[in-house]
């Protein structure tokens, strides 16, 4: 007996164990894809090429992922997209299956096939995608490899089934300016799609083999019938079957930027045979192995399901760019080459360089030198490093030169990269002459002008901001000149600063302040934002802020009133103003790191109220889950953070300033088999403050945590009050202002 009661706990154990749900059960990335987070759903790696997913067909707002939970039609499976952003492209090389069941046509998707689907009959999960077309009787599942999108349609009995491979579709800023279509044999076809949108010179090359060989096929050039093969800016094929019940047809499509070449390595590599199950099964390995870098305990299901579908959003950008050969379209509009690591693109680094990037340095540390050398690939391609790249190209979306905080980000945190060419690359992107960074070396600020994104008080601040960061690289190198230059230009915030409104406001050329001004106003002198939600845009000195603001009670005044001061509904609010709390937006990036400023003052309970609150009303487990956009990782990113209990203020620093954890434990897994727990003690929803931490058993007497301290492996503790307890900390214990904590 004393013998079998130990055998029958290790089988109950293994048993239970067993039954524990895996990680990526708990994944929907259905979140997003109603209301403003613009995500998509379908099949995808992490990072990967390709991002295999439904289209509506239909375009707009709602639909720049090319998917939106409240309509009811697909026209058709496209195997790139973007996710959460403000910008609608890509959407190439377009699939969609038919047959004689049904034939109408639309005018609002462009008179394209389209079928009605229903959600009950729609599955997403972390590499799989799985609908039925209603109108056909089709069932279409999607899976992906990094640089494959395959496909298995199950279809009914017709003798006219057809699937239609369209180059020429495009929605929103989409447009293809040349596509290339070769029905090589009867179940392999090749070609290409270029393409202009946000992105000027897009190329997608392709391969797509069938499992079946099709017995017929027509090309079309403008809607036209043609020859094979076919070259116009508007082609697609339509290859016929005939199917019994049930029968299955999969089709797997490789890639490459650089050429047909290289798309026929990535299917040899990566899908040499027609197994769909195979594929599904390594995309979910994938992804369960990335997600099981945190562990959280809660029995709260819903906030488990949000953690999450956030850390799998935190990797669906940047996104691959070089094919097996490392060959890839670069943005100087050449083929070139990555020899030693994989080429990424897809910066979206106004949003990301805040919080997704200083994620990946803790949880894809293996990652983060493909990163800083895709970005620095960018520099020796056009002499500047990125703004907002894309596809292999410089789309100039948004302000700052914000790969700077990145690239010093990792060098500080000890990442291996060439850090003379990496200063070379940030000292070059602060010294050009375009986007305003002329006229603000000339004046000290970017003065107002009169177009409509004149974004000339945000272009100072963000502009002053990577300065500092430049400053410190500087500094480590030994560049005593270059650091005194960049550290005064980190102060320009200071020639904006109006002591009368305590506000930043625009100048003119004259230095002199520019009137009418109302903060709560979203002037053309801000980029998406107003004067209450760029004011706190100064994350290098925010000791010298709040000594401009009057000090500690005025700052905490000011504080207050950005949570307190809400819209009235007369105001009239952008699209981009969502998540709102007073006149901080959680639904756009420039009010991320406010909550967490409290910890500058006596009153650090405030900010772990805030922020607790955000992390409880601005994410939910439904498709209308996100109070903004995704915006390529940042958005769930502040999520991952601020759920463990901390968040990167200065994202190039080093440290992370601490909240309120929403968990009673959280196991961050990092390299060399170390791992850094985080445990609430006293834990309960409504103990959201904070009365001690201790690091490794000794009380931590400050408010932030180090990144060094992080990855070094060990045990943060937060003792949990239903009460605010900021007696208990050590204020003054800042962190100094021209120093990075390694």
């Amino acid at each position: 007996m004393y013998r079998l009661l130990p055998l029958i706990l290790i089988f109950l154990s293994l048993n239970s164990f067993a039954q524990e749900k895996r990680l990526v059960e708990y994944v929907n990335p259905f979140i997003g894809t109603d209301g403003p987070g613009n995500t998509y759903p379908g099949a995808t790696v992490p990072f990967g090429m390709v991002q295999l997913s439904p289209d509506i067909g239909i375009p707009g707002w709602d639909r720049i992922a090319g998917y939106f939970y409240q309509d009811s039609i697909i026209s058709g499976f496209s195997h790139m997209h973007l996710s959460g952003t403000g910008a609608g492209d890509l959407y190439d090389i377009l699939v969609m299956p038919v047959n004689s069941r049904f034939n109408e046509r639309i005018e609002e998707n462009n008179f394209k096939p389209f079928s009605k689907f229903s959600h009950q009959q729609e599955e997403a999960s972390p590499g799989y995608y799985n609908v039925e077309l209603l109108d056909y009787g089709i069932t279409a599942e999607l899976t992906a490899t990094r640089r494959t999108g395959i496909h298995r349609y199950t279809f009914p009995e017709d003798k006219n089934t057809t699937i239609h491979i369209d180059l020429g579709y495009s929605i929103n800023w989409d447009r293809p300016t040349e596509t290339y279509f070769n029905v090589v044999n009867d179940s392999l076809i090749e070609g290409y799609r270029k393409s202009t949108g946000w992105a000027e010179d897009q190329r997608v090359y392709f391969v797509m083999k069938f499992s079946k060989p099709f017995k017929a096929f027509d090309l079309f050039q403008n809607e036209q019938r043609t020859g094979n093969p076919v070259e116009d800016a508007n082609t697609r094929v339509e290859v016929h079957y005939s199917t019994q019940s049930n029968e299955q047809v999969v089709i797997k499509t490789g890639f490459s930027t650089a050429g047909i070449e290289g798309a026929y390595k990535s299917i040899k590599e990566e899908a040499p045979h027609f197994n769909f199950d195979t594929y599904k099964k390594a995309a979910g390995k994938i992804w369960e192995s990335e997600l099981q870098k945190i562990k959280i305990e809660t029995p709260d299901e819903n906030k488990k399901a949000v953690f999450y579908t956030m850390m799998y959003h935190s990797m669906l950008a940047p996104t691959l760019l070089s094919d097996p050969s490392g060959n890839y379209k670069a943005p100087n509009h050449q083929i070139e080459n990555s020899k030693d690591f994989d080429r990424y693109d897809t910066f979206s680094l106004w949003d990301t360089f805040r919080a997704a990037h200083p994620l990946y340095t803790i949880i894809q540390q293996e990652k983060v030198p493909h990163f800083i050398n895709s970005l620095l690939a960018h520099y020796k391609e056009t002499g500047l490093l990125p703004v907002w790249s894309m596809q292999g190209n410089e789309t100039n979306m948004m302000l700052g030169y914000h790969a700077v905080p990145v690239v010093v980000d990792a060098y500080f945190k000890g990442f291996s990269f060439d850090a003379d060419l990496a200063y070379e690359a940030c000292k070059a992107s602060a010294m050009a002459n375009d986007r305003s960074i002329d006229v603000y070396r000339k004046y000290g600020y970017v003065p107002a002008g009169d177009e409509n994104e004149d974004w000339s008080v945000s272009k100072t601040l963000e502009y002053a901001y990577d300065d500092w960061c430049i400053a410190m690289f500087a500094k480590d190198l030994g560049k005593a000149e270059d650091y005194e230059y960049f550290l005064e230009r980190s102060k320009n915030w200071k020639n904006l600063y109006d002591q009368e409104s305590s506000f930043f406001r625009p100048k003119d050329k004259k230095n002199n302040f520019i009137s009418p001004f109302l903060p709560k106003e979203y002037s053309r002198f801000f980029s998406e934002s107003n004067a209450w939600q760029y004011f706190w845009f100064v994350p290098h000195d925010i000791n010298s802020l709040k000594k401009a603001t009057g000090g500690t009670e005025r700052f905490i005044q000011k504080l207050d009133s950005m949570f307190n001061f809400h819209p009235t509904t007369n105001d009239v609010l952008p699209i981009f103003s969502t998540g709102m709390i007073g006149q901080y937006a959680h639904g756009n990036e420039p009010s991320h790191h406010v909550a967490y400023l409290y910890n500058y003052t006596d009153r650090p309970s405030e900010g772990q109220k805030l922020i607790r609150q955000i992390l409880n009303t601005q994410y939910r487990n439904e498709p209308n889950g996100h109070c903004g956009n995704e915006d390529c990782g940042q958005m769930s990113s502040w999520f991952i953070f601020s759920a463990m209990g901390f968040y990167p203020v200065n994202p190039a620093q080093g440290i992370y300033e601490l909240g309120s954890p929403l968990f009673k434990e959280a196991v961050v897994k990092l390299p060399g088999g170390k791992e850094f727990i985080i445990k609430a003690k006293d834990f309960d929803n409504d103990k959201v403050y904070v009365k001690a931490v201790k690091l490794n058993g000794k009380k931590l007497n400050r408010t932030y945590i180090t990144h060094s301290e992080i990855t070094a492996g060990g045990l943060l503790e937060f003792y949990m009050s239903a009460k605010p307890e900021d007696k208990n900390f050590n204020v003054k214990n800042v962190p100094q202002a021209n120093k990075v904590y390694r």
